[in-house]
């Protein structure tokens, strides 16, 4: 196992850590979800400013991205009063990331779009979909949701699933014309925040608006 490959599943495990915690403060009535969310969100926007500054690249593309941060920063604030939806979110996304790696890495084939992404592939886009939707509807099934319902979180499960694996392609393309290989470096071998939560620039802001 390669160096960088340890530390991302010790970052990806500390993470976890994390997000456990996260759901431990709620139960006991703290809103840690929305706040670990804006504190995550104000950092993508800082780090994607001080990318701009750095590397000199003021095109319209970086402009809409960062205000497109801004619109996610709005939105884990509203979403954020329902805990359980955002955790969902993030059950679906990781499941999803880790999906399309894994099996992108062990089954190969054809990439997705080269020039943007030289290790996205079609399987393991599909993967992560799959996976992403399954451990949705798994997760309904074990507190007891009835099967009816089960059946139409296939929909949101595909969806979100599809959803971040896109906001991963946009924030790909941003960093090819900016030239840079990762945002950031704060968290060891998945670069910066921007690197690890960009599953969320589409499905949060699309979340958000169905709940209006």
């Amino acid at each position: 196992m390669s160096k960088n490959t340890t530390l991302r599943i010790l970052a990806g495990a500390i993470m976890a850590l994390v997000a456990g915690a996260a759901a431990v403060l709620e139960y006991f009535g703290f809103p840690a979800v929305r706040v670990l969310g804006i504190i995550i969100v104000l950092m993508m926007i800082v780090e994607m400013i001080l990318c701009m500054k750095n590397t000199k690249q003021s095109g319209l593309a970086n402009w809409l991205f960062l205000g497109w941060l801004f619109v996610m920063l709005g939105a884990i604030n509203a979403v954020g009063t329902r805990p359980q939806i955002v955790l969902q979110l993030l059950l679906i996304i990781c499941a999803a990331d880790i999906g399309a790696w894994l099996f992108g890495r062990m089954l190969g084939g054809d990439k997705m779009w080269e020039r943007i992404s030289a290790n996205k592939t079609w399987a393991g886009q599909i993967a992560g979909i799959i996976c992403g939707t399954a451990i949705y509807v798994a997760y309904g099934l074990l507190r007891g949701v009835p099967f009816g319902s089960a059946v139409g979180m296939i929909w949101t499960g595909i969806s979100v699933a599809l959803l971040s694996q896109y906001g991963d392609l946009t924030a790909s393309w941003i960093k090819r014309k900016m030239g840079i290989k990762d945002f950031g470096n704060i968290l060891p071998g998945h670069g910066g925040m921007l690197d690890r939560f960009d599953g969320w620039i589409y499905a949060l802001p699309l979340v958000w608006l169905t709940m209006l």
